[in-house]
């Protein structure tokens, strides 16, 4: 089974080490992918969320946990949401 057409997926993701107030280069990295997607942002303090097409937020993901990973993290946590 599956979904007909564009559905919208939430994604929040957090990126490790992870010190509130001062996001390393690999948080920051992950964050402007989703930006550049033209993604909406909201960085809370637990996580960060997105929102958007499944098909968009689907590559951005993909592209954001590289750019964490490529610029230091050690762990990047993430959910998914659909509908």
């Amino acid at each position: 089974m599956g979904h007909d057409g564009a559905v919208q997926i939430t994604a929040e993701f957090t990126v490790e080490p992870f010190v509130e107030g001062a996001p390393g280069p690999h948080v920051l990295a992950a964050i402007q992918v989703a930006e550049s997607a033209g993604l909406a942002v909201d960085v809370g303090p637990f996580g960060t969320t997105v929102v958007g097409e499944s098909g968009l937020v689907l590559r951005t993901v993909d592209g954001l946990v590289r750019a964490a990973i490529d610029s230091g993290a050690t762990r990047v946590s993430l959910q998914l949401t659909v509908g």
